[in-house]
Order: C-alpha cells, then sequence, then structure tokens
C-alpha cells in the first residue's frame, strides 16, 4: 500500500432516510474511492449504516466535505475515522477464521440471557461479528401473545479455546435461564441441509399412541408398567415393545382410526412443514410408533417418507398382538437416516433429525444436526442443540429463516 492511500471509516447513525445509501456511495463513486467493507441495520425505523472505503489522501478532505454536506442534509450522524492499513491487515487475516452461529430462542429473549451468552463467548476469546433479530417484534404486553416467540442469532468468528466447554455451559445456561439455544459452525453444509427426520410420538404429537390404544383395551396401567421398566433399563426397546404389543390382542381396527383423527398436534407443526416443503427440503417419520398413524400424519401434512412398526391384523380386523418385520429402535432409526441421505444423494451432513426420547439419541448423534425436542432429561443432556419453550416450528430458527420469510 502506497503513501497516498487513506482508509477511512465513515460511521451512520439517525433517522432512516429513503436514498441515504444511495447519496453516499454516489459520492465516494465520483472520487473513485474504493469499498473495502459495508454493513447496514436498522432498528425501529434508526439506521446503523457503515462503510469502510479506500481513497487517494489528495481527494479525502473533498470526500470528507461533501460526506458532511449530505448527511446534514439527511440530518443523520456521521462519524470518521482513519483506519491503520496494519489493522486493516489484521481484520483481514481474521476472515481465514473459523465462524460459528449462535442462536437463542425463547417465548422472549431478555437481557440476561444475552450478558451470559456473549460473556461465555467472550470468555472463549471469539467476536461477534453480527447480531440479527429472527423474529418479529415482541409485543408489548406478554399476557395479549403468550404464544409469542423471540429469537436472536450471533454471528461469532474465531477459535475457542475449549468448544466442548463452550456448548457444555450454553446449555446449562440455557436451562437454568429458561431459553434454548443451539451453537452451530457455520459451513456449506449448514447452509444446505436437505433432509429433516422426525420421531413422532411426543415430537410431532403430544403423546404416546400406544398408551392411546392400551387405555382403549383397558390394559394401561400394565402397558405403562413395562414402558417405565424399559426406561429404567431393566428391559430393552424390543422386549419392552413386544410384550406391550401383546396386550393389545382383540382391539379393533376402528379405534385406530378414531384415535388418528383426534391426534393433539405439536404446536407448530403445520407452519414448520408448510415451510420446509416450500423450500425444498425432504421430510420423513422415523418412528419407533406404528405406521398408521405415521401414514395419517403423511396424509395430513405431507411427509415424504415414513418408516415405523406395522400392527398384524387379524381377517376379523381386531389386533393380533403381534407385528410385522422388523421393530423400529434406535438403531434402526440411525440406519434409516443414512439410507434415505444416499437415497436423496446427500452428505449425512445435511440431514437433521429431531427427537425426544433415548432411542433418538442414534440419529442425533448421526445427523448433521440432532435436535432434542422437548426432550427427557438424559436425551437433551446428551444432544449439542435443545427446543425445550416454544414448538417445534423452532427448528425454522435453527436453520436460519426469519419470520419475514415465513408467511
Amino acid at each position: 500500500m502506497n503513501s497516498t492511500t487513506e482508509l477511512i471509516l465513515m460511521n451512520i447513525s439517525g433517522p432512516d432516510r429513503r436514498g441515504l445509501t444511495t447519496a453516499l456511495t454516489e459520492i465516494l463513486a465520483r472520487y473513485e474511492a474504493t469499498i473495502l467493507d459495508i454493513g447496514q441495520a436498522d432498528i425501529h425505523h434508526t439506521i446503523a449504516l457503515g462503510i469502510l472505503f479506500k481513497t487517494d489522501s489528495s481527494r479525502s478532505g473533498e470526500i470528507l466535505k461533501e460526506l458532511l454536506f449530505a448527511t446534514n442534509a439527511m440530518h443523520v450522524q456521521v462519524q470518521f475515522n482513519i483506519i491503520d492499513p496494519k489493522e486493516y491487515e489484521e481484520w483481514v487475516d481474521m476472515q481465514g477464521k473459523n465462524r460459528y452461529i449462535i442462536t437463542m430462542l425463547g417465548r422472549k429473549i431478555t437481557a440476561q440471557q444475552i450478558a451470559r451468552v456473549t460473556a461465555i463467548v467472550a470468555e472463549q476469546r471469539l467476536n461477534i461479528d453480527a447480531i440479527r433479530r429472527l423474529t418479529g417484534r415482541m409485543p408489548l404486553d406478554e399476557a395479549e401473545q403468550p404464544m409469542a416467540k423471540g429469537c436472536i442469532e450471533l454471528s461469532v468468528r474465531g477459535n475457542p479455546t475449549d468448544r466442548t466447554a463452550m456448548q457444555r455451559s450454553f446449555m446449562e445456561l440455557a436451562a437454568s435461564l429458561d431459553f434454548d439455544i443451539s451453537l452451530q459452525e457455520d459451513n456449506m453444509y449448514r447452509r444446505c441441509r436437505r433432509l429433516i427426520c422426525f420421531d413422532m410420538d411426543s415430537t410431532l404429537i403430544r403423546t404416546e399412541v400406544i398408551d392411546e390404544l392400551a387405555d382403549r383395551a383397558g390394559v394401561g396401567e400394565k402397558v405403562r408398567a413395562i414402558t417405565e421398566s424399559a426406561m429404567r433399563g431393566e428391559i430393552d426397546f424390543k422386549e419392552s415393545f413386544t410384550r406391550r404389543v401383546a396386550l393389545l390382542k382383540g382391539l379393533d381396527v376402528s379405534v385406530m382410526e378414531d384415535i388418528a383423527h383426534n391426534l393433539p398436534i405439536t404446536e407448530g407443526v403445520e407452519r414448520l412443514m408448510r415451510v420446509l416443503k416450500r423450500s425444498g427440503y425432504k421430510t420423513a417419520i422415523l418412528s419407533g410408533g406404528f405406521t398408521y398413524f405415521g401414514n395419517y400424519l403423511k396424509q395430513k401434512f405431507g411427509f415424504d417418507y415414513v418408516y415405523a412398526n406395522d400392527l398384524e391384523i387379524d381377517e376379523n380386523g381386531k389386533l393380533t398382538g403381534r407385528y410385522l418385520g422388523d421393530i423400529v429402535d434406535g438403531q434402526r432409526k440411525k440406519e434409516l437416516l443414512r439410507l434415505l441421505a444416499q437415497v436423496e444423494n446427500i452428505d449425512i451432513e445435511q440431514t437433521i433429525a429431531v427427537g425426544d426420547g433415548a432411542n433418538d439419541l442414534p440419529m442425533l448423534s448421526e445427523s448433521g444436526l440432532g435436535i432434542a425436542f422437548h426432550a427427557k432429561p438424559k436425551v437433551k443432556a446428551s444432544a449439542s442443540q435443545s427446543i425445550s419453550t416454544i414448538g417445534i416450528d423452532g427448528v425454522l430458527y435453527f436453520l436460519g429463516f426469519k419470520d419475514s420469510y415465513l408467511k
């Protein structure tokens, strides 16, 4: 860089004015200045605009004078700073550092939550490049919109001193301050996820279908006792599943239809599926539940694939107490995730898995982005990302969607 070159950072603030950026860049263009960096944000009709430009020192006085006249005419404040070339080169070198996306999500985002998260970022020697709001503006009266959502996304750069410790600190903080958080490396895979696989029971629907069937068969307590035994690790999933299905023997298949039409759908499913389908994602249900109910959701919301368990039905339309084919357990879900990625010809890092139970952990850890949704404590503790404060459409914010895109 020769001695006649100056680097000038111009910071503009004040009421947002139509044509402001045009007026300023036209002045720079007349003097053949080179724009090295530019960024703009608008918060409640107030603009913050920064332009870093390079110019010949013999012209800098005239440029600054014209910029001052232009900004004064448009009633905004301007500040100029001369940037040392060495400082600029150091900033350029930072472009090669890793970038991470931190997503904070909840019914509302508080100053305390942001302060604690950014303190962890600073402790890890990372720099915040940008902060943007993904949700619409929060209502003044929270009581009027109890289902409102708040989400902000932080773009940070650098190499954390201990990423595992940072992840753990985020998850502990989120649990203590009642919000959700996601930490993702901002690489090519994050920007081109293509396949998302969901558990069904207690994820897409707010119930366990086998419990609903058991109640209709009059064996609800027995089925729940087996489930609890499995959760304590006394029996494995396959044995638990076989014993519970056996207790459903004799139940009329018409009961399944009635239960399907009255399934309690999880908050946000309709919105989530509408956006995913419009955006070209492939979607799948991988469930340890039953195919009948998975197919009902497929027809209702447009899922592309359903893999679950088939109940055997006799010639009289009664459940036999047996199932057909292989049981879809945790290992099978992981295998199906990989199979679907191959079928869709995508890298496993482009996949997303969402689930709540222990049998979802294999596919959560196998996928490029595993999200524990309103999960059991063991699952949440093992997952890198979780959503516990809002509906399942919160997944969209972890993918970088803004509310303004989701109309």
